[in-house]
C-alpha cells in the first residue's frame, strides 16, 4: 500500500512466483527508453501528457522525479515514474518504474497491461522527435486481427439491452444498440477513438478507428488497443455471466492473480 492506494507490480498480477516475462518487458522499457526523458524539455513533457496522451502526473510516494498516470479503462491505470540519479549509483544514471492500480486493473493479465505501457512509451517518443508513424492503412485489418475478431465474437450473444449502461461504465465509453446491432465506442487518446460493433443477427464482430488525431498512431498499435478493448468487453461478459456456461475464450481474458482470487476451475483458467 501507498498512500490510500493499492499499487501491483506485474510480477504480481502475473502471479508466478517468480520474476514474470512481463516484468522483464518493462527492465527493456526502462532500458531503451529512459533516455528519452533525460534532459527533456518540461514544456515539451507536459505539452505531451495533457495534450497528446490525455494522461496527468502523479506521485505514487517512491521518491520519483515524476509519475505520469494513463487510465487503461476505469479503475484500471497504469503507472510510469522517471528516477534520475545522476552518478549516485555509479554506472545506473537513471531508470523508469512501471506499477498499476485501480480496483480492476489486477483481473487484466500483464500480457496487456505490459504491451499498452509499451504503446504508450513509443507513442510519447515519437511525439518527442516530431515523427508520424509509418503504418497508417486503417482501413485494413492484420490476419492477426481477423483471427482475434473471429476467436472473440460468440461470447458478444450474450449482451443483453440491460447491459448498456453498465457495460458503457466499464469500459470507459460509450455504448448504443439499434435494432440487433452494438456499438461501443470509446475514447483512447484526445481525439483517437477505438469502435467495437457486434451485428447479433449477421454473427460479425467488427473494429473502427478514427479522429483527428488517429495519424499519431500507427495501424498496428491501434489494433493491439482494439484487442484490449475487445478483451475488457469480454472481461465484463463474463463476470456478468457466471450463471451460464461460457465459452473458455472468456476465461483466457484474465490475469492468474484474478483467477486465483475468484477460485475458478482450472479448466477455466488460461
Amino acid at each position: 500500500m501507498v498512500g490510500a492506494r493499492r499499487f501491483f507490480t506485474v510480477n504480481q498480477i502475473d502471479a508466478t512466483g517468480v520474476g514474470s516475462p512481463h516484468q522483464k518487458e518493462l527492465e527493456e522499457y526502462s532500458a531503451n527508453k529512459f533516455s528519452l526523458f533525460k534532459g527533456l524539455e518540461e514544456a515539451t513533457l507536459h505539452r505531451i501528457v495533457y495534450e497528446d496522451l490525455g494522461a496527468r502526473f502523479d506521485d505514487v510516494g517512491l521518491n520519483e522525479d515524476w509519475t505520469i498516470t494513463i487510465e487503461f479503462f476505469p479503475e484500471a491505470n497504469g503507472h510510469i515514474s522517471y528516477f534520475y540519479y545522476g552518478d549516485e549509483f555509479g554506472d545506473v544514471e537513471g531508470e523508469l518504474k512501471f506499477l498499476f492500480s485501480g480496483e480492476r486493473v489486477h483481473m487484466i493479465p500483464g500480457e496487456d497491461t505490459v504491451t499498452y505501457t509499451g504503446i504508450i512509451l513509443d507513442f510519447i517518443g515519437r511525439r518527442i522527435k516530431n515523427e508520424e508513424p509509418s503504418d497508417k492503412e486503417y482501413g485494413e485489418k492484420t490476419d492477426l486481427m481477423k483471427k482475434i475478431l473471429e476467436q472473440r465474437k460468440e461470447p458478444f450473444n450474450l449482451l443483453v439491452e440491460e447491459d448498456i449502461d453498465g457495460l458503457g461504465k466499464f469500459i470507459g465509453g460509450e455504448v448504443t444498440k439499434t435494432g440487433s446491432k452494438w456499438r461501443i465506442k470509446k475514447r483512447v487518446f484526445p481525439e483517437i477513438f477505438v469502435e467495437v460493433t457486434f451485428d447479433k443477427d449477421k454473427n460479425i464482430l467488427d473494429t473502427s478507428y478514427s479522429g483527428k488525431n488517429l495519424t499519431k498512431i500507427g495501424r498496428y498499435h491501434i489494433e493491439l488497443i482494439g484487442t484490449f478493448t475487445i478483451n475488457h468487453i469480454l472481461r465484463y461478459i463474463t463476470i456478468k455471466n457466471q450463471d451460464k456456461e461460457l465459452p473458455s475464450i472468456c476465461y483466457k481474458m484474465f490475469s492468474r492473480l484474478f483467477i486465483k482470487e475468484q477460485g475458478w476451475n482450472h479448466r477455466k483458467a488460461p
